[in-house]
Formats: C-alpha cells, structure tokens, sequence
C-alpha cells in the first residue's frame, strides 16, 4: 500500500471549500484513495461526510493512501494539494 503522510496547509482545515476541492480532486486523480488522521481508521477520500468527519484541522498530520498499483503519482497530486492548501489539483 503507498501512503503519504501530510501537514495539512489549508488555514480552516478540510472544511467546506478546502474539503470541497479535496473531494473534487481525491475523485478526479483515477484511484481509489483513503484519508486517515494520524492514528485513526481510514475514510474514503472521495466522500464530502466523510472528510468532514474527520474534523482534520490546520496543522494536523493526516495519511493519504492507496492500494491501487499506479497510485504513487496520484498520491503525490494530493499531498501537494493539501500540503500547500492550494485552491486546484496540481498538474499530472
């Protein structure tokens, strides 16, 4: 499984627009992906109550990952995404 583990960037966390562009783009990159905090059980990426569910606030550390066999670059896109709390997904 590829995971990458990530500082959340967005200054409100992943609520309402930060959570909207990542559901967007967590559906967009092609792979089943999940999002975890640090310690916690795993959420699919790609669903708006989940990700609100997890309550992930600025600054915390959360898990991107994929079982998927080409997931490394998709990955990657997310991790910048939510890293640098950028309003789109980073090119391919």
């Amino acid at each position: 499984m590829a995971e990458r583990r990530v500082t959340i960037g967005w200054p409100e966390g992943l609520h309402a627009r930060p959570a909207s562009i990542f559901v967007r783009a967590a559906g967009a990159v092609g792979v089943p992906v999940t999002i975890s905090k640090n310690g916690g059980d795993p959420v699919n990426a790609a669903s708006m109550l989940a990700l609100l569910g997890l309550g992930a606030q600025a600054g915390e550390e959360v898990v991107l990952a994929s079982d998927a066999a080409d997931a490394d670059a998709a990955l990657d896109r997310l991790a910048k995404l939510v890293g640098e709390g950028l309003d789109e997904l980073p090119a391919a």
